[in-house]
C-alpha cells in the first residue's frame, strides 16, 4: 500500500482549504447553520462545480469524478477542520453508495448525475436513533428490529393494489439534512408482521403526505429533521430485483444475506473512514487554535504556553491527534479498518475539544466561544455514530479477539 498523497490530491486539499478559509470562519458557520437550508447554498454550489466534491465517489459514466474513498476522506478532513455545514456527508457518503449498489440502471441514470453535480441532495432516513446500527458500525445490522418492524413502530411499507407502487407510513425522528434534502432514502418494513423484511425506498421532497420538521440539536452544523410519512407514495430502490432477493432470503431464513443489509454495511465501512478523517480535521484545528491562544495569552509576565504543565498537555494532544490521523489515513485505503479509526478519531476530538475549553481559561467556558463548536461536534458525532466503546467492541468481535476459549477436558 502506498499511503503517499498524489499531486492531484495535494492540489485538491490546497484549493479546498483556500475556499473554505474564505467562506467558513466561525461567524460564517454560525450564520450558515441558522439559514433555512442549514448551510451556505452558494458555497455548496462552488464546491460542487469547481471541485466536484459531491461526485468524488460517483463513476465517470454518471458525471462523477470516479475517485477512491481516500479522496472523499481527504476532502472531508478539510471540511471537518472548519466544521463546514453541507449536504456532503448525507448525500455523497451515505446515500450515493446505496443508490449505486441497489438502484436499477434507470434509477442510477436518473439520480446519480444530478447528485454528482450538486443540484440534487439526498438524506438517509433510518427509524429511531439507530443510524450506527443500520450501518453496522456498532453491531450486526441484521440483528434486532432497528428499522421498526412488528405491527407498529418505524416505517411501514404497503404495496399498492394497482400500479405496482408503494405507500409509506410512519415516522423517523432523526434524519441528517432531512429538512432540506431533495430526495429521501427511507428504510421501511414490508410484508406485514409475520414475514417482515427491510427495504429502501425513494421519496421525493414534494411527495403528498410528507411532513418534515427541523429539530433543535446539540450540534447545529449537523442539522437534523423529523420525517413524518402519511400514506406517502414511494419508489422501491432496486424495484423488483431487490424485493425478489429479499423474499427468497426470507423464505430460506437467510436474512443476513439481504442485499439491503449488505449495502448498508458496506456504506458504513466507507462512512466510518470518512467520518474518522473529518473528526481528525476538526481535532487538529481545535489543537492549532489552542496552541495559538496559549502563545498569546500572558500570565505572570509570560505566555502561558511557556509553562511546562501546559506544554505537556499540548504534547499529549498532539500525539493523540497524529495517531488518529494515521489510523484515519490507513482506513481511507482499507475501509474495513474504519470502525477502529473512527473510534480513535472521535476520542481524539472529544479530548482535544475538552482541553481546548480548559486551556482557553474563563473565556473558553462561555457558551458562545468558538471552542464550543468543536465540543458540540465531538459530543454529537459520538451520539450519532458511536459511542467509542461500542465501536471498539464491534471491531474486536469482528476480529475474533474475544472468541470463547476451548473448554479443558478433565483427565
Amino acid at each position: 500500500m502506498d499511503a503517499a498523497f498524489t499531486a492531484e490530491q495535494d492540489e485538491m486539499r490546497r484549493t479546498l482549504r483556500e475556499i473554505l478559509g474564505k467562506r467558513c470562519g466561525p461567524d460564517e458557520v454560525k450564520a450558515a447553520v441558522r439559514t433555512a437550508a442549514g448551510h451556505d447554498r452558494e458555497l455548496w454550489q462552488q464546491l460542487a462545480q469547481r471541485l466536484g466534491l459531491p461526485g468524488l465517489a460517483i463513476a465517470e459514466e454518471y458525471g462523477g469524478v470516479g475517485c477512491a474513498p481516500a479522496d472523499l476522506a481527504l476532502a472531508c478532513e478539510e471540511t471537518g477542520r472548519v466544521l463546514a455545514p453541507s449536504p456532503l456527508l448525507a448525500t455523497a457518503v451515505l446515500c450515493v453508495p446505496l443508490i449505486t449498489a441497489l438502484g436499477t440502471a434507470a434509477q442510477r441514470s436518473e439520480l446519480l448525475p444530478p447528485l454528482a453535480a450538486g443540484g440534487l441532495t439526498a438524506a438517509l432516513a433510518v427509524p429511531g436513533p439507530a443510524l450506527a446500527t443500520a450501518l453496522a458500525l456498532t453491531g450486526d445490522n441484521t440483528a434486532g428490529q432497528w428499522s421498526g418492524g412488528g405491527r407498529a413502530g418505524g416505517v411501514q411499507a404497503r404495496a399498492e393494489e394497482t400500479g405496482g407502487g408503494w405507500r409509506l407510513y410512519g415516522e423517523v425522528a432523526q434524519v441528517l439534512d432531512g429538512h432540506s434534502a431533495s430526495l429521501l432514502l427511507v428504510a421501511a418494513h414490508a410484508g406485514g408482521f409475520a414475514r417482515s423484511r427491510t427495504l429502501l425506498f425513494l421519496v421525493r421532497e414534494d411527495a403528498p403526505g410528507l411532513v418534515r420538521t427541523r429539530q433543535t440539536v446539540l450540534d447545529e452544523t449537523r442539522p437534523q429533521a423529523r420525517i413524518q410519512l402519511r400514506d406517502v407514495p414511494a419508489e422501491l430502490l432496486g424495484e423488483a430485483r431487490v424485493e425478489a432477493e429479499a423474499k427468497r432470503e426470507l423464505e430460506t431464513e437467510a436474512a443476513h444475506t439481504s442485499p439491503v443489509f449488505r449495502a448498508l454495511a458496506a456504506t458504513g465501512r466507507t462512512a466510518s473512514a470518512v467520518l474518522a478523517a473529518e473528526a481528525v480535521g476538526a481535532a487538529a484545528q481545535a489543537l492549532a487554535r489552542t496552541v495559538e491562544y496559549v502563545n498569546q495569552r500572558e500570565q505572570f509576565g509570560r505566555a502561558i504556553g511557556s509553562f511546562q504543565a501546559v506544554k505537556h498537555r499540548l504534547a499529549d494532544l498532539y500525539v493523540q491527534v497524529q495517531a488518529a490521523r494515521s489510523a484515519a489515513y490507513y482506513a481511507a485505503w482499507d475501509p474495513d479498518q474504519g470502525g477502529l479509526a473512527l473510534a480513535q478519531a472521535l476520542e481524539a476530538l472529544r479530548t482535544t475539544a475538552g482541553e481546548a475549553i480548559q486551556l482557553h481559561g474563563g473565556i473558553g467556558f462561555t457558551w458562545e466561544h468558538d471552542a464550543h463548536l468543536y465540543f458540540k461536534r465531538a459530543a454529537a458525532d459520538e451520539l450519532l455514530f458511536g459511542p467509542v466503546h461500542r465501536l471498539r467492541a464491534h471491531a474486536a468481535d469482528g476480529a475474533g479477539l474475544f472468541a470463547p476459549l476451548p473448554r479443558k477436558v478433565a483427565v
